[in-house]
């Protein structure tokens, strides 16, 4: 930045601040700032523009470091981008026009918009780069630790293995719930397996079409299939898409389709008497 224009906007600096938080209040009925507390908001708005002022006098490879960490923080409190840029856009306003007032000279106030234009511009692509490099970053852990954990097959007794379903279902994740279940059929040698949808919250007709060609193969690959969980409300959702699912049993319950189970496979639980 112009050494003048900088000189300028750290003279004036208490001036721009406190017009930046009257002006930046307007911002606290956003439905996204709803949830945050008076304090907090007030507390954050004070860090931010003196962040801000700090990115002049400071330089620009400390500014970026300093804004680096800060908008780090911030997006591990939850908070929204549209406040970062808004509040951006809020600061260009304030402080042209605290130094346009200062000034009676058109000339600079030309120099300050364009100064001060293309400050405010550099500062938000440093935030909206780390904004959106550490969201990618989370997404993609989140991702991870999903497929890590999504749709195991459990065996539970020889031959017999459950598949529990949990969250939404889509076209990704239909994909590993398919490799997952033939695999586990070969490597546990299932007869017998039971998808066990109790956590899916809705089952439409994409999520029964993954799960009808899932029974199939595993029908292909000489195991049965049978859907448990099905709640009420699911089964009247079925009904009312129109969805056919009588190529293979269904249970209400994982514990009826653990007994079912069992009579495919010729087994039983007895219970045994006391010695």
């Amino acid at each position: 930045m112009n050494p003048k224009v900088r000189d300028e906007v750290l003279k004036h600096r208490q001036t721009i601040i406190e017009s930046w938080l009257e002006s930046i209040e307007q911002f606290r009925a956003d439905d996204l700032l709803q949830n945050i507390s008076d304090t907090m908001y007030e507390n954050t708005n004070r860090e931010f523009v003196n962040k801000l002022v700090l990115t002049i006098q400071n330089g620009e490879t400390n500014a970026e470091n300093d804004l680096n960490q800060y908008v780090e923080r911030l997006i591990q409190m939850g908070w929204p981008l549209n406040y970062i840029t808004r509040g951006l856009q809020e600061f260009r306003k304030t402080t042209i026009r605290v130094l346009a007032s200062e000034s009676n000279q058109d000339s600079e106030h030309i120099e300050y918009f364009l100064e001060i234009e293309d400050w405010i511009d550099d500062v938000i692509n440093v935030l909206v780069n780390q904004y959106s490099g550490s969201w990618e970053n989370t997404v993609f852990l989140q991702k991870m630790a999903l497929k890590e954990l999504s749709a195991p097959l459990i065996p539970v007794f020889e031959h017999i293995s459950v598949m529990p379903l949990v969250g939404t279902i889509d076209t990704e994740r239909a994909k590993l719930i398919m490799e997952n279940l033939l695999d586990g059929v070969i490597e546990h040698r299932s007869q017998v397996v039971l998808i066990d949808i109790t956590g899916v919250p809705v089952v439409d007709t994409m999520v029964a079409h993954h799960i009808i060609q899932a029974s199939e193969a595993v029908r292909l690959v000489g195991a049965k299939c049978i859907l448990v969980g099905i709640r009420p409300e699911i089964a009247q959702t079925i009904v009312n898409l129109g969805i056919d699912l009588g190529k293979f049993p269904t249970k209400s319950t994982l514990k009826k389709g653990i007994e079912s189970a069992l009579e495919m496979t010729k087994k039983q639980i007895v219970e045994l008497e006391g010695k």
